[in-house]
């Protein structure tokens, strides 16, 4: 099915619905929840999805575990998705949080097709077996790090959202120390345990998403790496080349 409501076919009596929607650039879907389980995956364009627990880009070629019940929100930027819903006890994934996974040529194939078909497909037939190769696809796939956790301490969290909204790789961890009144030590300590990872690794990782974020709208690779704090153009793509495996300038075209 095409652009329609999941309100619509929620009540289908199905293990999976399929349905595609067409969105125009920068499209905002705030905070919302879904009773099932979903598989977003963008067709074209790259979205932005947020939850209390972090930040996620999800570029070409990936797409997005949401668990049932998650509140999340969602920018499009240019985006043509294809969506999975599915019973939560049918769910091939069973992590608490969402993931940015690969998407394989023969799982895209697959959600291209499940789009159209009907509502009420033959779970018999060959249609039943689409969907079921669907799930066993999307249980298997591979899951990306595009992801920047979000603390539960609430004055530390209030600063790493600050900091996603308006990232600088030249921030030091004395600087947020010194806001929280703390030593540099007991603020290292502080950070890793409650993100799991060390205030440099998740400030890059920060400022790769909001990266991503901005090549996809059609920035240039100058002016980002200018907007993140970087001493020049070529020290930022050494390091989107290192994380990622491709040049700035190619990431939109890139195959994950």
């Amino acid at each position: 099915m095409r652009n329609q409501s999941l309100d619509f076919l929620d009540a289908t009596p199905r293990a999976v619905v399929a349905i595609g929607t067409d969105y125009a650039p920068g499209t905002i879907l705030d905070t919302h929840s879904h009773r099932r389980a979903q598989f977003l995956y963008g067709a074209t364009g790259l979205m932005e999805v947020s939850t209390d627990d972090g930040a996620w880009v999800i570029p070409p070629h990936c797409g997005v575990w949401i668990p049932a019940g998650k509140p999340h929100r969602v920018k499009m930027v240019g985006v043509s998705t294809r969506s999975l819903y599915v019973e939560p006890e049918k769910a091939p994934r069973h992590q608490s949080l969402c993931e940015v996974l690969a998407v394989s040529p023969l799982l895209r194939q697959l959600l291209m097709e499940a789009i159209n078909l009907p509502p009420l497909y033959d779970e018999c037939g060959r249609d039943g077996v689409l969907m079921s190769l669907l799930l066993l696809e999307v249980g298997r796939a591979e899951t990306l790090p595009f992801f920047a956790p979000l603390p539960r301490d609430e004055r530390l969290a209030a600063l790493c959202i600050a900091f996603l909204h308006q990232p600088d790789v030249r921030v030091s961890p004395r600087a947020w120390a010194q806001q929280l009144h703390q030593s540099e030590r007991t603020f290292s300590r502080f950070f890793r345990l409650q993100t799991g990872t060390s205030f440099a690794e998740w400030r890059s990782q920060a400022c790769l998403l909001s990266a991503m974020a901005r090549l996809g709208t059609g920035e240039s690779v100058t002016a980002v790496a200018l907007q993140l704090g970087y001493d020049s153009p070529g020290a930022f793509s050494t390091m989107f080349r290192k994380r990622l495996g491709s040049k700035p300038s190619n990431f939109m075209a890139a195959s994950f």
